[in-house]
């Protein structure tokens, strides 16, 4: 139980950091509960848009699902997105390229993928919200993004000679953190999912492995490793690499 709080406390903005202390080595140990922070997010998230689709212009209830989403975890996720591109963008060397990413103002490659990262989640969730069967996709949405921490993490190694939470997390939170994920795609498949969507969330999870994979690679040729915010970028990309599987099965033509 100790490890799930630890896991909210670290992913989230929810009060629940005085309910337990915690130090490094506890975050490492709890990122096997990521994905279940992420269904917990996912939940908030498909609650909202039910009480406000009926009453209000879809494209502004995703406006609303993006902002509530970094209101929730700080941003967290966003920052790294932004430190990450510009220190791949402007970097001319390793030791450059980690010297940007500390820098805690942001560039314009940093402001352009910030703008662009709201502007696909936004108008990808309203295309989603206008469709049926649109719960479970925002429930497991953020779920498979923090899933795909995981997957980075044990991947590759981390890529600064400093101390570091991401340096705990590595495959044991990887296998802990997909028998989450299993755990919660069964459920969702024998619940709310038709065959359809069951086999979309499937591909999901597939297309999130292969761009995983992929930014994985581009992070060892540039840094020969991995940081907290490379972590935060795959996330996002995860999340709307996912996003783009839901909409893309589901268009009609």
């Amino acid at each position: 139980m100790k490890s799930l709080v630890v896991a909210v406390a670290f992913l989230t903005r929810f009060p629940v950091g005085n309910l337990v202390s915690c130090d490094a080595s506890d975050v490492a140990r709890s990122a096997g509960w990521f994905p279940l922070v992420g269904v917990l997010l996912g939940l908030i998230y498909a609650g909202v848009a039910a009480l406000c689709k009926d009453h209000l212009p879809l494209v502004v209830v995703a406006v609303l699902l993006v902002m509530l989403d970094a209101l929730l975890t700080g941003a967290l996720h966003y920052d790294g997105l932004a430190d990450t591109l510009d220190g791949f963008g402007g970097g001319k060397d390793r030791d450059d390229v980690l010297r940007i990413m500390r820098d805690h103002n942001i560039g314009s490659f940093g402001g352009v993928a910030l703008v662009v990262l709201v502007a696909l989640k936004a108008t990808a969730y309203a295309a989603l919200l206008g469709r049926s069967g649109w719960i479970a996709p925002v429930i497991l949405i953020p779920t498979l993004g923090r899933w795909s921490i995981l997957l980075l993490a044990a991947m590759l190694p981390y890529a600064r000679p400093s101390e570091s939470v991401v340096r705990g997390m590595g495959k044991r939170s990887l296998v802990m953190g997909t028998l989450v994920l299993v755990v919660i795609l069964a459920g969702s498949l024998t619940g709310s999912l038709s065959a359809a969507a069951s086999l979309r969330a499937c591909i999901a999870v597939g297309a999130i492995v292969a761009v995983t994979f992929l930014f994985g690679r581009f992070c060892r040729r540039r840094i020969g490793g991995i940081t907290g915010d490379t972590l935060g970028a795959n996330l996002q990309i995860g999340e709307c690499t996912a996003l783009l599987v839901f909409l893309w099965a589901t268009h009609a033509p």
